[in-house]
């Protein structure tokens, strides 16, 4: 039979349970078995992602957040956002905001929660007290819970005796048979006491829907507490009354979750309520296989943020750990992925965390941007950094166009642009694989370009743009006889400073336009093209190429 919950109907799943006959509740145990179909029946999607605002939002959390949105949005459901701020102590306001900022960076907007409201609110755990306490007193009143007076000095010595007899902790059930004058003694006494669910005989299964069927078996489960002493629920019952008043159909969480589950649905039995369809997603592995940590590096959505990545990569990258859509193709839009997304593909295994890949698939989400969107950004970030002291112009849009293939995130584009504003000559001659430039009569090469530099020929066709460079390279190699590597690596050398690069036409070109006007800031670092023909004209070539020392590799732009 549909239930209602939060005014609206929902179809339950079917229970298959059987039992011994009726006998008084507080004697005996109920001995049973229920388990949850998996064919599902028509009826509102409404998901929720439910993180404790304790910290930073994880990768792993901000994954789980994702399953859940496209699935809502791919049937057509709601995605509904609630705080899990029951641990008072370690729950800060300012994490709930970083964690909302997050979400709403990645695009993932939620139709019901915090700062949106809602038919089933409040949606802070901290807000809901009352209606844990009426659901307990309900389990109380129908015996499905019991008061507990154990001190805890007596659920030690439990946990010590389960101990020494190689069993798994578990609660004896001290107070499970107290008799109604033994537990108004205690009362009268003032002695606190706790709420002890009391958990029947038999197993438990359930269909999840990633990792099939799941069974427990509850004989080793023992009494547990579902109202801690001073009043305050556990977790275990919040989440419980939260999702089933709340009208959520499916849980899709993090597989660390899965014990939790047995405890849930019992209590979810025990009320009465239908239970939603299980999904449990594999954990997000560092590549040696142990879970995600800081020690891995950055984890946390707010890191990547900081350190340059687009949301469009990020959500992206996250989609595709655990989850395919069976083709070849690895990317997508946060549309697409809505449109392709289906839990049956979400894999059981682990996923791999892999940090370079997401780095490769920033820059190509990057460069697949709008030509004038990425000149923008680039160009407000070069700004804002105090490289530059325009945000845009003719400078900047060369600029990006040159340097774009060797910036992957945001963040890049600074060391792209300083790197090709700088002049490193003196280390980079001084490296081991400039030592066959040097012996190719480098200097009489460096002669020979001091003098077109001095005629004006070089800087004339250097304003010209690239078809005077073009022209220039071309007679300057026929003039000395050299074409090809022989012509260009000493090119490279002497006017950029660098043995690799991206194009030196139109990095020369760039940087007679920008030694030229006010568009590099002067904190920059940038070595002028008059500069560099100084310091060219410092070096003696005969001691260094008679004595060179062999101290480093350039490395590759």
């Amino acid at each position: 039979m549909a239930l209602l919950s939060g005014g609206k109907l929902i179809a339950p799943p079917i229970f298959y349970h059987s039992h011994t006959p009726r006998a008084p509740f507080f004697f005996r145990r109920r001995h049973f078995t229920f388990s949850a179909l998996s064919d599902q029946p028509p009826l509102p999607v409404r998901v929720r992602f439910a993180p404790s605002p304790t910290g930073n939002l994880h990768v792993g959390g901000a994954r789980t957040a994702l399953f859940n949105y496209l699935f809502a949005r791919s049937k057509g459901g709601k995605f509904v956002l609630r705080i899990e701020d029951t641990d008072l102590e370690r729950s800060t306001r300012e994490s709930e905001e970083a964690m909302l900022k997050d979400l709403s960076w990645l695009g993932l907007y939620w139709d019901e929660g915090p700062g949106v409201g809602g038919d089933y609110g409040p949606y802070r755990q901290s807000e809901r007290n009352s209606l844990y306490k009426q659901y307990a007193e309900n389990l109380h009143q129908s015996g499905h819970v019991y008061r507990c007076f154990c001190s805890n000095e007596e659920l030690e010595k439990m946990k010590e005796d389960a101990k020494q007899k190689q069993l798994p902790p578990m609660y004896t059930g001290k107070w499970a048979s107290a008799t109604k004058s033994e537990v108004e003694e205690e009362l009268s006494k003032g002695t606190p006491y706790t709420y002890r669910f009391r958990v029947p005989k038999g197993s438990l299964k359930i269909n999840d829907l990633i990792r099939g069927e799941v069974s427990w078996n509850l004989d080793t489960l023992g009494d547990f507490v579902i109202m801690r002493s001073n009043g305050q629920p556990v977790y275990n019952f919040c989440v419980t009354v939260d999702d089933a008043t709340m009208a959520i159909s499916h849980v899709i969480r993090a597989e660390e979750h899965l014990p939790n589950t047995l405890r849930q649905a019992l209590i979810y039995k025990a009320l009465g309520f239908p239970m939603p369809y299980f999904a449990h997603v594999s954990l997000i592995l560092a590549p040696d296989r142990s879970k995600l940590s800081k020690r891995h590096g950055a984890t946390s959505v707010g890191q990547f943020r900081e350190m340059g990545y687009l949301p469009v990569a990020m959500v992206n990258y996250l989609a595709l750990l655990g989850w395919g859509d069976g083709t070849e193709n690895e990317f997508f839009t946060l549309d697409q992925l809505v449109e392709k997304f289906t839990i049956e593909r979400v894999n059981k295994s682990g996923a791999i965390f892999d940090s370079t890949k997401l780095r490769w698939m920033n820059g190509q989400h990057l460069r697949a941007r709008p030509s004038e969107e990425l000149t923008k950004l680039i160009g407000e970030f070069w700004k804002t950094s105090g490289l530059l002291t325009v945000s845009a112009g003719p400078f900047i849009d060369e600029a990006v166009q040159l340097l774009k293939d060797g910036i992957d995130l945001t963040n890049d584009a600074d060391k792209a642009l300083a790197n090709l504003l700088s002049y490193p000559l003196h280390s980079t001659l001084q490296s081991h694989e400039t030592e066959s430039v040097l012996q190719d009569n480098l200097s009489e090469f460096a002669a020979a370009l001091l003098a077109a530099y001095d005629s004006g020929d070089l800087i004339a066709a250097l304003e010209e743009g690239l078809a005077g460079w073009q022209k220039w390279v071309k007679s300057f190699g026929k003039s000395l006889k050299r074409k090809g590597k022989s012509l260009f690596m000493p090119l490279r050398l002497l006017l950029t400073g660098k043995l690799h690069g991206p194009d030196m036409g139109a990095s020369v070109v760039l940087l007679c336009k920008a030694g030229t006007s006010d568009v590099v800031a002067p904190e920059a670092g940038f070595v002028k093209l008059d500069e560099r023909f100084k310091m060219l004209r410092k070096i003696n070539w005969e001691t260094l190429s008679r004595d060179q020392p062999v101290k480093e590799t350039t490395a590759p732009v």
